[in-house]
C-alpha cells in the first residue's frame, strides 16, 4: 500500500492482493493453551480466599497469581512476546522504575514510622 494518501494503491499482480489477505496465521492452539492456564491461576486465586489463607502469604500469592497473569497476557493476547526487545523495554521499563520508587518510598515510610514511634510514645 502507498504511503501518500493521494496516490492509490495498485496491485500489479494478482498474487500481491491475494498474500495481503492471508496475513499472520493466529496460534489458536497456544491462545487456547492460554486460556486454560489463566482458568487455573484464576482459580488458585480465588482458593487462596476460600481456605481463608491470611496474612503476608495471602497478599503474597495473590499478587504473585496477578503478575502470572498480566505477563501471560501481555505476552500472548497482546503480542508481546513477538516484539523486537526494544520495544519490550520501551513497554516495560517505565512501570518497573515506578515500581522501585515505590518500594523506596514504602521502605522509607516504614523507617519513618518505626522511628516516631520510638520518639513520641
Amino acid at each position: 500500500m502507498s504511503s501518500n494518501p493521494g496516490i492509490p494503491a495498485t496491485s500489479h499482480d494478482g498474487d500481491d492482493a491475494s498474500a495481503s489477505h492471508e496475513g499472520q496465521q493466529h496460534p489458536i492452539g497456544l491462545y487456547l493453551k492460554v486460556w486454560v492456564l489463566l482458568f487455573v491461576l484464576s482459580t488458585l486465586s480465588y482458593m487462596v480466599d476460600y481456605f481463608h489463607v491470611g496474612g503476608v502469604l495471602r497478599w503474597t500469592l495473590i499478587l504473585v497469581f496477578m503478575a502470572l497473569k498480566a505477563g501471560l497476557i501481555i505476552s500472548v493476547f497482546m503480542h508481546m512476546a513477538w516484539e523486537r526487545m526494544a520495544l519490550m523495554w520501551a513497554i516495560l521499563l517505565p512501570p518497573l522504575c515506578l515500581l522501585v520508587l515505590l518500594w523506596l518510598m514504602a521502605a522509607e515510610a516504614d523507617y519513618t514510622f518505626l522511628l516516631r514511634g520510638e520518639f513520641f510514645k
